[in-house]
């Protein structure tokens, strides 16, 4: 493919109407050697349109997060190659637009991820060489490169090897940094009249301000230190900074200034929580400056980011016990509630508007926690931090103002409701002591004020009426109950939960969708017996129609990315299915045709990864509860949904419909493998599904149900060696190998010996090559489990003298090595009750049943019996598994980005022998049977092999004697 055709398939990429055609004509290209470098040559080209060249740095960041390494940091890419993306991509993100940069810089903070520095060490010197003194359009661009990969730092915990990289960094970029910083506050008063040249020094200065930011982040450094005078003042210099040609005339996008006074304010937030010994000496004038900022910044939404910033500085610096005491008395706590807090809190004209226009933003923002940014968030943490350092004082003063703004409501609701939803906000916000949590809402009040009591009074009849309340009073309302959730008592709840689910037929969008929120929470409370808050036996008989209204507010608008907008509704569905559970069979219909319909719209264009989550979570519900009882009815139905799915390749939903096939297979274990699933054996095990690492633990699970329900069709069918072949490919990699030994176990778990003599020895030879070469502490751990799970099943044909024969024809000899030098004495390791207890089981079958051992490895039988008896002082105690479907918190996941579990199906850990309970009685009666049938070899053989350990001998002689 030539450079212009390959500029408009990455152009038509970004069309929905083309995407598939030249997705698929690009993915044949880039298998092309220096495929990446054709990518850069259109980035780099003017030849191209704007949107060729974006598409173009966005494929390469692709690209190069599939390609650059693997999982064990080698390159994937040819070695010319990736010296030439170093050389290039710094030179060229330089210059380059800043929409193009943003993409490029994720490029290189991939790349960072991987090689800097010690793979990368030119790259800081590399950056320094194209500083200049006052070039801001080239400075811009490599302070942009600087902080994709400096930003890095900020989530991770400290390390020797992180703050050995932080110092490579310093060492050579810190002095530079600091007289860069310099140089561009003298070139800003410079060009303070021309607006040209003073915007771009005003972008660097923004740069700097995340740089510095970044950092700082682990420690501060010894450079920043040293001049903390000079830093400070430039910091507070640029705080109070204004300058008439940088104001914007937008009312909703911040501008230049206000993102420069943002970037100070996060870099004060951090050195007042972190560094207050270097940084206490210079708050002073901070705290002065923002509370002028506070006062007279106005309420357009373009100050939003800033004024929050500023909040958020005053909460840090606020636990400081010198500055907390400056509030502490009445007038001056009234004055910071009246000319700070209560503005910020108020509802604005553009707060009705989200409300209005963009519903889904408005719960998201005021619901989630993303909130953190806006005015009325940053304004509560402020004040609850006020709280915690005088809570008498800001409760009484904080009260004034409630019952001011509730009267204000009382003498006209029509006209003042706003007021009364300032009075709820500022209550819920003192009421309320620490975070509050996804699991239980506000787990400890404010014990100087009754939050039931100012419910029935002023928060009650809003839930209650069906007429004359504003839609928001109605929110407050939910969400208060949300809120302090844990706090009501299941008798209060009996009374509450009708009101809330009443207001799931409400025909606003907010209100509606916090009543979702609100069912969905309150039926996953427990309380502190763990038992359910709302009982299941109290949902059952609204279910149906609980079900019905969800649906219908999903399929409104019947419309790919319209339906998946809003993700409560699915999630309260899930929700109501996990709490129904077999309770959903008389619905079973119509809860299936809602699923297939849903999933049949959503297919061509999945949009938001939290919609499509909870949807395949909720499926995930249905099929549990659902299928066991009527599993060829439900398998029918979905098969074609599912098959589509892959058929389509729509990658962000395959590894669900993986993990669902799973579910169905194992709802039914007893049945036959029907040709539904006979069709999709064969696709599933081509190496393209195996390809995307996100497939893997659910195309290995799905492997492992299909060789339950028909191992004698995959063998009979020649489709076992391709099982062996996808084996192999995860046991050599260190990310994978944990997949590899739970195919290999269900392969041994599911196949008889007669077939498994053919590919053993062959099997033992790839791991021994493994504990040879690349041995990892996961791997030996997984190895020792998966050889006590092999000797443990002479039942089944297979035993430690099974796996002895396959060993010694690997290398004559091999075994003893192994179960001396890593057998044994990796089985003490074994953490896992399982996993302990299977060994258990195993050596003591060893000790029993073994020809090898009772003839040829007698001081082995030794080594064996102490063994077993050092696992029995610590017997594995397996904890009865309870049903509980255990929350994922869709904040902590990464979509798109590997592997996500569905927890509603997640596979229990199985054990394999529920018949052994208590392990040591087992052990003794084990022993003793066998003595007995063997004519007292078992007693005999300890005696002689335990001869110069007493101690354990008459430990053995107890168990045998009991």
């Amino acid at each position: 493919m030539d450079m212009q055709r390959l500029a408009s398939a990455l152009e038509a990429s970004l069309d929905p109407a083309q995407n598939k055609q030249a997705e698929t004509a690009l993915l044949q290209e880039q298998r092309k050697r220096g495929f990446s470098l054709q990518l850069l040559q259109i980035v780099a080209s003017d030849a191209y349109g704007p949107t060729a060249r974006l598409a173009s740095a966005l494929y390469f960041k692709n690209f190069i997060r599939r390609s650059w390494n693997d999982e064990e940091g080698n390159y994937k890419l040819p070695s010319d190659e990736v010296v030439s993306i170093k050389r290039e991509l710094i030179g060229l993100m330089i210059n380059v637009p800043s929409n193009i940069q943003y993409q490029l810089g994720d490029a290189v903070g991939v790349i960072a991820d991987s090689d800097f520095w010690r793979r990368w060490d030119t790259l800081v010197d590399d950056l320094v060489s194209r500083l200049t003194p006052d070039n801001a359009r080239i400075n811009n661009g490599v302070l942009q490169v600087a902080h994709s990969i400096f930003k890095r730092w900020r989530p991770l915990y400290r390390s020797d090897e992180l703050y050995t990289e932080i110092n490579h960094v310093l060492s050579k970029f810190g002095e530079p940094f600091v007289q860069l910083l310099g140089n561009t506050d003298q070139l800003i008063e410079q060009n303070r009249n021309n607006k040209p040249a003073l915007s771009p020094y005003i972008s660097t200065l923004n740069l700097m301000m995340k740089l510095l930011y970044d950092l700082s982040v682990q420690d501060l450094p010894p450079i920043f230190e040293d001049n903390m005078a000079s830093i400070t003042s430039l910091l507070h210099k640029y705080l109070v900074y204004d300058n008439p040609l940088l104001h914007t005339d937008a009312d909703s996008e911040a501008g230049p200034l206000e993102l420069v006074k943002s970037g100070v304010f996060e870099v004060l937030i951090i050195y007042s929580q972190k560094y207050e010994d270097a940084f206490g000496p210079f708050v002073e004038q901070f705290v002065g400056s923002s509370w002028n900022l506070l006062t007279t910044t106005g309420l357009d939404t373009k100050n939003d980011v800033l004024v929050s910033k500023a909040l958020q500085f005053l909460t840090s610096v606020t636990r400081m016990p010198q500055h907390a005491q400056a509030f502490n008395n009445d007038d001056t706590m009234s004055q910071v509630i009246e000319r700070v807090v209560l503005p910020n809190l108020s509802l604005r004209e553009s707060d009705l508007e989200l409300f209005e226009d963009e519903p889904i933003e408005f719960i998201r923002r005021d619901l989630e926690g993303s909130d953190s940014d806006t005015r009325r968030r940053a304004a509560t943490d402020f004040l609850q931090r006020l709280l915690s350092q005088s809570q008498k004082l800001v409760t009484a003063v904080v009260l004034r103002y409630v019952n001011q703004y509730l009267s204000e409501f009382s003498r006209n609701p029509s006209a003042n409701w706003k007021s009364k939803d300032t009075a709820v906000y500022l209550y819920s916000a003192i009421a309320a002591k620490g975070a509050v949590t996804a699991s239980q809402g506000v787990k400890s009040v404010n014990e100087l004020v009754n939050i039931l009591d100012f419910f029935k009074a002023n928060v009650a009849g809003d839930l209650v009426s069906d007429s004359n309340v504003e839609p928001i009073l109605k929110v407050d309302a939910i969400k208060y109950l949300y809120v302090f959730r844990s706090q009501i008592t299941r008798e209060q709840w009996r009374d509450a939960f009708p009101l809330i689910v009443k207001h799931l037929g409400s025909s606003d969008y907010v209100v509606y969708s916090y009543a979702a929120i609100a069912v969905e929470r309150v039926l996953a409370l427990t309380d502190a017996a763990k038992q359910p808050v709302i009982s299941p036996t109290d949902v059952k008989p609204l279910s149906a129609q609980l079900l019905q209204y969800l649906f219908q507010l999903i399929e409104r608008i019947p419309e790919s990315a319209k339906l998946q907008e809003n993700e409560f509704l699915m999630r309260c569905v899930m929700r109501v299915l996990i709490v129904l559970r077999d309770g959903v069979m008389p619905i079973t219909d119509n809860v299936l045709s809602h699923f297939i319909k849903i999933t049949t719209i959503i297919s061509p264009n999945p949009a938001n990864p939290r919609f499509y989550y909870y949807h395949f979570e909720a499926l995930g519900a249905f099929i549990r509860f659902a299928a066991p009882s009527q599993p060829e009815k439900i398998e029918n139905s979905l098969h074609p949904v599912f098959v589509n799915v892959l058929q389509n390749e729509i990658q962000e939903f395959i590894p669900y419909v993986f993990q669902l096939f799973a579910a169905l297979l194992e709802a039914n274990p007893s049945g036959s493998l029907t040709s539904y699933y006979t069709q999709i054996t064969q696709p599933i095990l081509s190496p393209d599904f195996w390809s995307s690492r996100g497939n893997i633990p659910a195309l290995v699970r799905l492997l492992s149900s299909l060789m339950a329900r028909g191992a004698s069709y995959i063998a009979e069918s020649g489709q076992l060696e391709a099982v062996l072949g996808i084996f192999q490919s995860l046991i050599i990699s260190k990310a994978n190998e944990i997949y590899g030994f739970e195919l290999l176990e269900s392969i041994v778990a599911n196949f008889p010996p007669s077939i498994l003599d053919t590919y053993f020895a062959t099997v033992l030879q790839l791991l021994f090559t493994r504990l040879q070469n690349s041995k990892t502490e996961t791997f030996s751990s997984r190895f020792v489990r998966f050889y006590h799970f092999v000797s443990a099943r002479i039942e089944s044909g297979l035993g430690a003298d099974w796996f002895i024969k396959h060993a010694n024809q690997v290398q004559d000899g091999v075994y003893v090595q192994l179960y001396l030098g890593i057998i044994l004495p990796d089985t003490q390791k074994l953490a896992r009750p399982l996993d302990r207890k299977i060994a258990v089981i195993s050596l003591t079958k060893t000790l029993t049943e073994s020809s090898a051992f009772a003839e040829k490895y007698k001081k082995g039988w030794g080594f064996t019996c102490g063994a077993l008896l050092k696992l029995l002082e610590n017997p594995p105690v397996i904890a009865s598994t309870d049903d509980l479907i255990v929350d994922q918190d869709v904040d902590d996941m990464s979509f798109g980005v590997g592997f996500t579990q569905l927890q509603t199906i997640r596979r229990p850990t199985r054990d394999l022998w529920p018949e052994v309970t208590d392990v040591k009685s087992w052990v003794g009666q084990t022993l003793r049977d066998a003595n007995a049938v063997q004519g007292g070899k078992i007693k005999s053989f300890a005696e002689e092999r335990l001869a110069q350990s007493p101690e354990a001998l008459h430990v053995l002689a107890m168990y045998m004697s009991k």
